[in-house]
């Protein structure tokens, strides 16, 4: 891919999936790379869409990750009319997780009393609903 043609959105999606993954599970790009003979740089260039990820690597990397392949095409498909709602619902649990941020308070939610649940939801649709204006 030349420097000025933009990643396809296709391996933006994989690379972000591969992304998420490995920081749900606590693995660095390091510890990912050498468990498939890769340098660190190269699985960034990976988890960016910057450069595709052949299907045998594919494959590498879901095993290393614990995943199915099929796994990070996952929200790629055009959601129909009967799973619309659920394919809108994945796709943004998706985006989300796959923010430092989405992993952060995914890990923390849970330690919380259902009160404070309660209260870190009302807080969010405060900010999201200042964000409209």
């Amino acid at each position: 891919m030349s420097e000025d043609q933009a990643p396809h959105p296709v391996d933006l999606h994989v690379g972000a999936k591969i992304r998420m993954r490995r920081k749900l599970i606590g693995m660095s790009q390091g510890e990912l790379g050498e468990r498939l003979g890769l340098t660190f740089q190269q699985l960034q260039k990976y988890e960016r869409g910057a450069n595709r990820v052949s299907a045998s690597k594919l494959r590498g990397i879901a095993v290393a990750l614990g995943v199915r392949p099929d796994w990070f095409f996952e929200g790629l498909d055009e959601p129909r009319p009967e799973n619309a709602r659920q394919d809108g619902i994945a796709q943004t649990v998706d985006r989300f997780m796959a923010t430092r941020e989405g992993l952060e308070l995914a890990r923390a939610f849970p330690r919380l009393s259902a009160r404070q649940r309660r209260s870190v939801i009302t807080l969010a649709r405060a900010l999201s609903e200042d964000q409209v204006d």
